[in-house]
């Protein structure tokens, strides 16, 4: 079993930067690919990033490219989300997520986190 809890989430204005935090603990697969989702208030769950193992490969959705940087550091267990630039389109409740496999299906991923809100105010 795998605990991830999502944190760094809160107010921010248009145009500023944040950085959510995905702490996990628990038996994380040593090949496991971390991602963040979101979901905004009446819409479906949207893949924003994912990183690999070793951190090598990354993948970003097109609506974040850019702006913002994923990153992991697999000795405190943890990955991280920058965000920058952000826009009143950020606005979502962010939620890290681990698959054995990958992808930016949502259906992948096995073990989530409960998530943290962002609010960008314009």
């Amino acid at each position: 079993q795998v605990q991830l809890v999502e944190s760094g989430g809160g107010y921010v204005q248009a145009g500023g930067s944040q950085r959510l935090s995905c702490s996990a603990s628990g038996r994380t697969p040593s090949t496991s690919v971390v991602g963040w989702f979101r979901q905004a208030p009446g819409k479906e769950r949207e893949f924003v990033a994912r990183i690999s193992w070793t951190g090598v490969i990354v993948r970003y959705a097109d609506s974040v490219k850019g702006r913002f940087t994923i990153s992991r550091d697999n000795v405190q267990n943890t990955v991280y989300l920058q965000m920058n630039s952000l826009k009143s389109e950020d606005t979502a409740v962010y939620y890290c997520a681990v698959s054995p496999t990958g992808g930016s299906d949502a259906e992948a991923y096995k073990f989530w986190g409960r998530g943290t809100q962002v609010t960008v105010a314009s």
